[in-house]
């Protein structure tokens, strides 16, 4: 296990909605002393986790020079299009974030830092069209992506993997739909979320609006995600370079009972109606993993429950709509 004073950590995409979770868990596994690089497309002061740097990662020389004058001991690759609509509308941006960008980081390390281990965020989304069969997707399920999101997160994904071969010590990890404080509205639970806390605040006419709730996923919190992540930076030196995890409950859950338990939440009464433009009938009606390998390789499983996750995401909204006021 790497001691905290060793660790030389770098981030990229540290200002999405996982990068503070992931510092947040870093340090509370291995302490103050460790030193983080956080980077994002923009540099910012994030209240949470402090200074942001300014790195491209499509930017070839940049990501090398980052590398080069850090000498990370780990980097983890967060950078990317978080929302699947965003990189189908954008399939350039996609291609060039998710696989030239993912290369530039893989490329970087090889060159200026080849002892740094690299954790390559992917999705569990790769698997697409394999996911039809309702069965949990362990990692040797065949990659069958089915749009711009999943096939260029699979590149990025077989791409970082072709570089093992080359002597790239890098973790491919799959992640499962998360949810947690500071997610997107563009996700289903924040989205359901904030129309509660909205109408709580007497900003919405009492009745959530709804699109496909049939669909089952397998959500987690973000803080059981980002802790897995701190167990790959401890196991490193234990996990064989090239290797592939899920981090997934194994658990399905029906977005239509999600809704309930938020409802359950709310502190007024509160009516569900459809809407034609978030009704969007999904040709996958259980998209759910298999983290049994990452179970045994990290001594990992998933600890908050999903009522004290959607709890920590509804009171996060209303927060957001306090401070809006």
């Amino acid at each position: 296990m790497s001691s905290a004073a060793d660790l030389r950590i770098l981030v990229t995409g540290a200002n999405g909605f996982v990068g503070p979770h992931l510092v947040d868990q870093v340090r509370r596994r291995f302490g103050d002393r460790t030193e983080f690089y956080l980077t994002s497309m923009v540099p910012a002061i994030h209240a949470q986790i402090g200074a942001i740097h300014e790195l491209d990662v499509t930017n070839s020389p940049s990501v090398e020079a980052a590398v080069s004058e850090f000498a990370p001991t780990h980097v983890v690759h967060l950078a990317g299009l978080a929302a699947i609509t965003t990189a189908n509308a954008n399939a350039q941006l996609a291609w060039d974030v998710h696989l030239f960008g993912t290369l530039n980081v893989a490329n970087a390390i090889l060159k200026r830092a080849p002892d740094c281990v690299m954790l390559s965020v992917g999705s569990g989304q790769v698997y697409g069209a394999s996911a039809r069969t309702g069965q949990p997707l362990d990692e040797a399920t065949l990659l069958v992506p089915t749009n711009n999101y999943e096939v260029t997160k699979a590149a990025g994904d077989l791409g970082v993997g072709a570089l093992t071969g080359q002597g790239l010590r890098s973790v491919r990890l799959r992640p499962f739909n998360h949810t947690g404080r500071g997610q997107s509205l563009d996700f289903v639970i924040p989205s359901l979320a904030m129309q509660i806390a909205r109408i709580e605040a007497g900003l919405q006419p009492p009745s959530v609006k709804v699109g496909n709730l049939e669909a089952e996923r397998d959500f987690m919190d973000v803080r059981d995600v980002t802790a897995a992540y701190s167990s790959v930076i401890s196991n490193a030196a234990g996990i064989p370079p090239g290797t592939i995890l899920n981090i997934a409950s194994g658990i399905p859950r029906r977005i239509h009972d999600l809704l309930d338990r938020l409802l359950a939440m709310s502190r007024v009464p509160i009516a569900v109606e459809a809407d034609p433009q978030r009704m969007r009938p999904s040709d996958t009606p259980r998209f759910v993993g298999d983290g049994s390998l990452a179970r045994r390789l990290l001594d990992w499983s998933p600890q908050y429950t999903i009522d004290a996750t959607l709890a920590d995401v509804l009171d996060d909204c209303r927060l957001r709509v306090s401070n809006a006021a």
